[in-house]
């Protein structure tokens, strides 16, 4: 089968030329594995990292985002049959989505929305599930709940920001305030459901007063938290909560007492790295969402399509990731 490999370690650390088209055996499911047969697929910053952070000459199949339909299944599958049609966001402890059929644990995947494309759902599953447990299981927000709180998303035109966003507005009475820098991302970020939107290129204090907000009671950091940190100590509210998704270099929490701020990490893949107890959670989460789309509550955070999956376009993909000015998410559709 054809598969989209990151193949070698790279000249001087950067090796985006060893993405490379190649051929495997396709595998076969055993367990509570599906085998599905892939037809889109999203690229994230994820894939970005870990494919600049390969330091082998060992190939390795990248990609955490996709809709495929099940082609089998292995001898413990309860959830699903040959021929449901599938979205999920996988693991990283094994190939990604970039290959024409994936094994992936019947757990983390649910059935495809019906009411929108291909493409537009593989935009969304890895993004929703970050956003979801951060949300909801990181930073404690109640569903329906949390009147009068005030939540900070800086980076929130991004695929995580754009669906932590819709689900904020949607499902919690929560203020949702995000952050953009461009006149489109800005623009992007209200079509979302932002109810403010301040420039996280300024001061965020002044950005908040700007809107009348003195301090909020949470914030999601998705990007540039090394930046933002210092800022963060003197706008959370005192008892606030702080949520991070990215990966900063260095995190002092101790100046965070003070105010009795607690800190929360969200990494999605944690559940199926260790294959917890509650790792059925993405299946149920991502099976909520697509009730959430096809009832209309949320949309798809689709941006670009760049066309077939294949390495040439996959290496523009990343090119664009790499420039840090995305707004949703790239897709990329049929072999």
């Amino acid at each position: 089968m054809k598969a989209i490999a990151i193949t070698h370690s790279g000249d001087q650390g950067y090796n985006l030329d060893y993405l490379l088209d190649i051929d495997i055996s396709v595998p076969v499911a055993t367990g509570r594995d599906l085998l599905i047969d892939v037809k889109a697929v999203a690229v994230n910053p994820a894939d970005v990292k870990i494919r600049a952070w390969h330091n082998t000459n060992m190939s390795r199949i990248l990609g955490w985002d996709a809709v495929g339909i099940v082609k089998s299944v292995g001898e413990n599958v309860t959830l699903f049959k040959p021929g449901d049609e599938v979205w999920y966001a996988g693991a990283l402890t094994r190939p990604g989505c970039n290959s024409e059929y994936q094994l992936v644990d019947e757990r983390i995947v649910a059935h495809k929305p019906t009411s929108i494309s291909r493409a537009a759902a593989a935009a969304m599953p890895l993004t929703s599930i970050t956003a979801w447990e951060l949300l909801f299981d990181r930073l404690g927000i109640v569903e329906g709940g949390n009147a009068g709180d005030t939540l900070l998303i800086v980076g929130a035109a991004g695929g995580v920001g754009s669906m932590l966003t819709q689900l904020a507005r949607q499902l919690t009475k929560m203020t949702v305030i995000g952050t953009a820098s461009r006149p489109e991302s800005k623009e992007w970020v209200r079509k979302v459901g932002a109810h403010e939107v301040i420039d996280h290129s300024k001061p965020l204090d002044e950005e908040l007063a700007r809107i009348g907000i003195n301090d909020v009671t949470h914030v999601a950091s998705l990007t540039n938290t090394d930046e933002h940190y210092p800022e963060y100590l003197k706008i959370i509210a005192p008892q606030g909560k702080l949520g991070i998704v990215d990966d900063p270099e260095y995190i002092n929490a101790v100046p965070l007492k003070g105010k009795c701020i607690s800190l929360h990490w969200e990494a999605m893949f944690v559940r199926s790295i260790f294959e917890t107890e509650d790792m059925i959670c993405q299946h149920l989460l991502l099976s909520r969402v697509a009730d959430l789309v096809d009832s209309g509550v949320i949309q798809t955070t689709q941006g670009e399509h760049f066309g077939k999956i294949n390495a040439e376009n996959l290496r523009k993909a990343h090119k664009k990731i790499e420039t840090g000015r995305m707004i949703g998410k790239i897709v990329l559709e049929n072999f």
